[in-house]
């Protein structure tokens, strides 16, 4: 078996954030989150990294981030566009309502399926996942036999901003007598969501508060797939252009993606437990918090000062 890979989700705007957040320079000597995220992967033994980007941050993502990185890695490039493996008339009709952006992380990741011919773990660019995480993903993937999905979850309490509202995948999780481990039972993808002086809650668009205890397991779309699980993807895609194709703004989440493959009963999904801090930049004021959090891992030995020498 081909050792795993690495999927990097980096072509989002990030509209909330006010600027290219994927390559915002935020380590001592100028890494970017995913420096961190690859830097921990290789240790944990991935073998290859395929960003998903656009064309049109290319230049600036090559000189950010692989021209220190590049020579370091095996790696690929895939690119996510708005009219990327979408039929020509849905295509033009979505332009015609107004859609500028692609269709989300699920597209995104079926725009990257040449690149990937082993078991892969995916990430978001702009998150920082923690050696340990890695340590475990890339374990479960190292196996010998990937039959099943996973997840590596974080407890919802730690992954709010101060700033605004989040949307975070939201878990339930089984116990098998039969089977060992945990499982996932289902994914909620849901928006809005913060810390209140009554606790954590989420608001749907209807105005509908539901409270969050403190605790709840969360996606923060560190997944990990069988390489064969692309035909089912590609359903699950087909299915939801043909119900929202014609939105100008829906996105096909790769949490709803899970969560139907394990209705359906095409995926099961194990928890792998990690020890991890999750931080991330979502807004532009959540960008000196991780550098300070970079600088805290630097002088505790976690991360060299440099980290591609």
């Amino acid at each position: 078996m081909k050792g795993p890979l690495l999927v990097v989700l980096a072509a989002g705007m990030g509209s909330r954030y006010g600027g290219l957040k994927q390559i915002d320079r935020l380590g001592q000597s100028g890494e970017v989150l995913l420096d961190y995220s690859v830097f921990d992967a290789l240790r944990a033994g991935f073998k290859k990294v395929v960003f998903i980007i656009r064309h049109d941050i290319e230049k600036d993502f090559r000189e950010i981030v692989l021209d220190r990185m590049g020579a370091h890695i095996d790696y690929a490039l895939a690119y996510q566009e708005l009219s990327s493996l979408i039929p020509d008339e849905i295509a033009r009709a979505a332009k015609a309502n107004g859609r500028t952006k692609p269709w989300g992380t699920t597209h995104a990741l079926l725009c990257a399926e040449k690149c990937i011919d082993a078991p892969f773990a995916i990430i978001n660019a702009d998150d920082f996942y923690g050696r340990e995480a890695f340590e475990v993903m890339g374990s479960y993937l190292n196996s010998a036999v990937i039959k099943e999905g996973a997840i590596v979850p974080y407890d919802i309490e730690k992954t709010l901003s101060p700033r605004g509202t989040v949307t975070r995948g939201v878990c339930e999780l089984v116990r098998s007598g039969k089977i060992a481990g945990e499982y996932l039972a289902s994914v909620d993808e849901l928006m809005a969501i913060e810390e209140t002086e009554g606790g954590i809650i989420n608001t749907d668009p209807d105005g509908r508060v539901r409270k969050l205890p403190r605790g709840t397991p969360v996606s923060m779309n560190f997944w990990g797939f069988p390489p064969d699980i692309f035909p089912a993807f590609k359903r699950y895609f087909d299915a939801f252009l043909k119900e929202s194709g014609g939105e100008p703004k829906s996105e096909c989440y790769l949490p709803r993606a899970a969560d139907w493959f394990i209705k359906e009963a095409i995926l099961r999904f194990r928890v792998l437990r990690a020890s991890s801090e999750w931080f991330g930049i979502t807004y532009k004021e959540d960008k000196e918090m991780a550098v300070n959090h970079i600088k805290e891992l630097v002088d505790r030995g976690v991360y060299p000062g440099r980290l591609w020498t």
